[in-house]
């Protein structure tokens, strides 16, 4: 549509370069519907199993991620609320391979072994599990992972800029989905 941006070339192209095979693209995105785009796409790689680490301070958009993803793989326009209260929700996602998603916000956790107690350990078995404040792990966060790093960008009020960095298979995942 004429005056609308294309935000599909907008996720895909690293902010910088110098991350050579180390499928660490830093990515910007101007807006919700850049977040948006940019989290489906991820959302399309990822398999049961997988653990996506989200990390970033206060209203930097972990949650707003953790929705678009969600909605990308469920396939659906379902509720998701914050799970700050509740620590951990979950849902059914049904495509490109069905899996179950944890979504797990541990800000409000004291100690490593109360994720234990919401069942992470399962979750990190058989379904993808997106984890807000991971540093709360300690020990417990796996290291094959993809680490989603989310920063504000001073210059403007709702962009932000997007770090994936892939652990373990999800490097070569991350090239072969022309992220890095």
């Amino acid at each position: 549509m004429a005056g609308q941006t294309d935000y599909r070339e907008a996720v895909i192209r690293p902010v910088a370069a110098g991350h050579v095979g180390s499928a660490k693209p830093t990515l910007p995105l101007a807006d919700e519907n850049a977040t948006n785009a940019l989290a489906a796409r991820v959302a399309m790689i990822a398999r049961p199993g997988d653990v996506l680490a989200l990390w970033g301070g206060l209203g930097v958009g972990k949650t707003f991620f953790a929705r678009a993803f969600i909605r990308a793989r469920v396939g659906a326009p379902v509720e998701v609320p914050s799970p700050t209260f509740t620590l951990v929700q979950t849902y059914e996602g049904a495509k490109p391979v069905a899996a179950d998603i944890f979504h797990f916000d541990l800000f409000r956790i004291d100690a490593a072994e109360e994720a234990l107690e919401l069942g992470i350990e399962d979750a990190f078995a058989s379904a993808i599990s997106l984890i807000e404040w991971p540093d709360r792990l300690g020990p417990f966060l796996p290291s094959q992972r993809l680490d989603v790093v989310l920063a504000d960008v001073p210059a403007a009020a709702m962009a932000r800029q997007l770090t994936l960095t892939g652990h373990g298979d999800w490097q070569q995942r991350l090239r072969e989905a022309g992220f890095a």
